[in-house]
């Protein structure tokens, strides 16, 4: 569950699962059985959909327009901007004018900053797991 780990909602979904067979199965043996093929199955499959992430990434950055390549670098660093601006720059400020500026940052904003990282990570991931299983084949 390793690799299930670094995908928190999916975990806590697949927790959940296990704990239904848990209710509905009452021979152990047979639902462990049954618990260790979810895994497995969820695990392939997140791990499918981590490497499609990847290729996605991978194709927008070989683009042939700029903006096509440079469009979640550009948003990314707009809202680290941001936050860089509210967090570090208007309280230094502060200290020697009022007349700064706290820019608003909606929360879909954080949450986009988030997937973008997350993406960036999970792309990493699938990056590496790749690597893997062709060393494997």
């Amino acid at each position: 569950m390793s690799f299930l780990a670094s995908l928190p909602i999916i975990g806590k979904v697949l927790e959940s699962s296990l704990g239904i067979v848990d209710q509905l199965v009452p021979d152990k043996d047979l639902a462990a059985k049954i618990k260790a093929g979810i895994t497995q199955s969820v695990e392939d499959n997140a791990a499918k959909l981590d490497l499609a992430g990847a290729d996605i990434v991978k194709t927008e950055a070989q683009g042939e327009s700029w903006l096509q390549r440079n469009w979640r670098p550009i948003l990314m660093l707009t809202i680290v901007s941001i936050i860089f601006n509210n967090y570090v720059l208007v309280p230094y400020l502060s200290l020697f004018t009022e007349k700064v500026a706290v820019l608003e940052l909606p929360g879909g904003l954080w949450a986009l900053l988030n997937v973008g990282v997350g993406g960036y990570v999970a792309g990493r991931s699938g990056e590496k797991i790749a690597k893997v299983l062709k060393g494997l084949n």
